[in-house]
């Protein structure tokens, strides 16, 4: 026969039977045997030691009604089922096809004994000189009747179960491709996003190793010129005097050799480690003035302000 439950899928469908809702012991067992159409039933020695250990990695709690031990997911067990997505689907799968194969395998008994069976009749016909068709024989029948038309129905169930779980598995490892390749333009869209927004504020991507970080003479406080001194010193060169870096153009293709990963908070928090080294790049190269610094800390401001209004919740 062959395996019902690979090693560690067992675990991740008592979550997800108990994801649907709080059961005990028993109640597990009874609706695997419903799954497997009668086909398979585990026995309590199989579940109840699993049940445990699930408790005790804190993926399921307890609460005793009735003498019994009912069984609850806990967070952390719907966590480990969320990450685990796409092996639910494939489980699933494989239990539809464990079905197919146990229902072969009765298929194959059945017409075993029938072909014994038909051998044994035309024997006992042979030997016997006027051959009668008694109530033994008429039994014979009915019981093969009755055996082909269960396997026949077994099979028609494992058959569609089987084209269903293919149906699921695949438009779940469709939604799966189509969730990614979303999450990948939300992440472009963002950064594109970010550098728009920074050079219509001065550059704030571009001109990190000149203006926010140069000379002496830029900086919010310094009042020269007319308007803000961060307007100014954002949007103008430096004096060569004073020693800052002239002020560049924002970069337009600004980190975009870091290829989507296909996790869109994964790949936020590598944009964040590039903005960080490009900083430091050019405080090392340049140096940190007073005035730099806090012209440094009018920008960032600005930009903390504009990450959170745009990662925040969509109205």
């Amino acid at each position: 026969m062959p395996p019902v439950f690979a090693h560690g899928r067992l675990r991740l469908y008592l979550l997800k039977l108990l994801d649907e809702a709080p059961r005990h012991g028993y109640e597990v067992i009874r609706l695997l045997e419903e799954r497997f159409q009668g086909l398979y039933a585990p026995s309590a020695g199989t579940v109840y030691p699993r049940l445990a250990k699930l408790e005790a990695e804190g993926l399921v709690t307890y609460a005793t009604e009735g003498g019994r031990k009912v069984y609850s997911i806990t967070e952390a067990g719907r966590a480990e089922l969320a990450d685990r997505g796409g092996e639910l689907a494939d489980l699933e799968l494989e239990i539809r096809e464990s079905v197919s194969e146990l229902a072969a395998e009765i298929r194959d008994d059945v017409r075993g004994a029938a072909g014994a069976l038909r051998r044994e009749m035309r024997a006992a016909a042979s030997a016997s000189a006027t051959p009668v068709e008694d109530a033994s024989w008429a039994a014979a029948k009915e019981e093969l009747r009755k055996a082909k038309q269960e396997w026949k129905e077994q099979a028609r169930r494992a058959k569609d179960e089987s084209r269903r779980a293919r149906e699921e598995a695949q438009a779940a490892r469709r939604q799966a491709k189509e969730a990614q390749e979303r999450a990948r333009e939300e992440v472009m869209r963002i950064a594109s996003q970010f550098q728009e927004q920074f050079a219509k504020s001065g550059g704030m991507l571009g001109n990190l190793a000149g203006s926010w970080l140069g000379g002496s003479g830029a900086g919010p406080s310094t009042g020269t010129g007319t308007g803000t001194g961060t307007g100014k010193a954002a949007t103008t060169a430096a004096d060569p005097a004073s020693g800052a870096a002239p002020s560049a153009p924002a970069a337009p293709h600004w980190a975009e050799d870091l290829a989507s990963t296909g996790d869109p908070a994964r790949d936020l928090d590598r944009l964040l480690d590039r903005f960080r080294d490009d900083v430091r790049d050019a405080a090392r190269d340049h140096g940190v003035t007073p005035a730099g610094l806090a012209e440094a800390r009018a920008h960032l401001a600005t930009a903390a302000d504009l990450l959170a209004r745009t990662l925040g919740p969509r109205r």
